[in-house]
């Protein structure tokens, strides 16, 4: 059961990099970028959500069972 969770989270962590990668691009943050020197909050916080769920993921996939 966890395995099954953890390949969903993911999943849904690697689109959430890629969607807020790509939203680092946008001409929001390409004026927020310019006024601030840094992208949109959206965007940042879409891609640490996006780390996140990949990192937990990955743990909860990748790691052994406690059960004997």
């Amino acid at each position: 059961m966890n395995k099954a969770i953890g390949l969903a989270l993911l999943g849904v962590g690697i689109v959430l990099i890629i969607w807020g990668a790509s939203a680092t691009d946008s001409f929001s943050s390409d004026v927020s970028r310019f006024f601030t020197g840094k992208p949109t909050d959206k965007a940042m916080w879409i891609l640490l959500g996006g780390v996140a769920a990949t990192i937990c993921g990955g743990v909860l996939s990748f790691r052994r069972s406690l059960k004997a």
